[in-house]
């Protein structure tokens, strides 16, 4: 039997049974101040690592506290809802996976998208959905009845590539940084100076302190953050995978069959056409 992850479903708008659901509609009413700055993603594409690297810069590099959490300075507007981000300080980093035409927006506020490939991120995904077992109730799914939800859309924050291509034509915006996953592991250094260029006020700053700098590359490293994993989630079965897992580039190889690979192409080449999203991906993630 198929078995599929469970979700609330908001007008067709599906999303993760343990996020309270006036987060989601309260989030669509919340009011996008100039100095806001926005990290966008699609499910584990890099939110966390992002995150932590904006935290990072925003402290001088010293990590998180083992007694801090990191939801507690960059929250995910959707799952706490309107009135908790209205209380934030300004200027706020908020987190959100909602869709181009569902995140609030001001032409003044600061949108940083990042991507990942569609291979790495249906892994990734799967093995988040089955720890989180009170947000999804699929601990004994298996990854082919996951692939089969994330190839027809059927998943919480909608379809992988309605989310990417629609972030990805705002990619030239002025407020907008779009980037991926994989230029992050392939130049974390040259991506923190892209955000802090990008950011420019404080962010900036970083740049110009060497020891700073060097801290913060450190600490936002794929290893430190393995380290600790407490302060990116709540406790994980012990039979499950980590928060942060491998962050590998093309461990999609060890997941899908040779049917699941060609399927997954055929629908991502059908659905960047008149796009340049494959010649990000054709050397980065190696996928062909």
């Amino acid at each position: 039997m198929t078995k599929k992850p469970s979700y609330y479903n908001h007008n067709g708008f599906l999303m993760p049974i343990g996020f309270p659901i006036e987060g989601f509609t309260s989030a669509l009413k919340y009011q996008a101040q100039p100095s806001d700055i926005f990290l966008v993603t699609y499910p584990k594409c890099g939110t966390t690592w992002t995150q932590y690297i904006l935290w990072l810069m925003q402290h001088q590099g010293e990590p998180l506290s083992p007694s801090e959490k990191l939801e507690d300075y960059i929250p995910h507007l959707e799952e706490v809802g309107k009135d908790k981000i209205d209380k934030l300080p300004k200027p706020r980093v908020i987190k959100t996976h909602l869709p181009y035409d569902l995140t609030p927006y001001h032409p003044q506020a600061k949108y940083i998208y990042v991507a990942r490939n569609p291979f790495d991120c249906v892994v990734s995904f799967y093995h988040h959905t089955r720890g989180f077992i009170k947000h999804y109730d699929f601990a004994e799914g298996t990854f082919d009845d996951f692939f089969e939800c994330f190839i027809k859309g059927e998943i919480d924050f909608g379809d992988y590539f309605d989310h990417l291509v629609a972030w990805y034509h705002h990619k030239e915006d002025e407020n907008v940084l779009f980037i991926t996953y994989e230029s992050m592991k392939n130049d974390l250094k040259a991506i923190i100076i892209k955000i802090a260029n990008f950011l420019e006020s404080d962010y900036l700053k970083c740049l110009n302190n060497e020891e700073i700098f060097n801290k913060i590359i450190i600490n936002s490293s794929l290893e430190n953050m393995k380290k600790d994993q407490q302060r990116w989630s709540s406790k994980r079965p012990e039979n499950m995978p980590q928060f942060v897992r491998k962050g590998e580039i093309g461990d999609w190889k060890n997941h899908l069959s040779s049917e699941q690979k060609q399927r997954l192409m055929e629908k991502f080449m059908m659905r960047i056409a008149g796009t340049e999203l494959k010649n990000i991906w054709l050397d980065q993630a190696n996928f062909r």
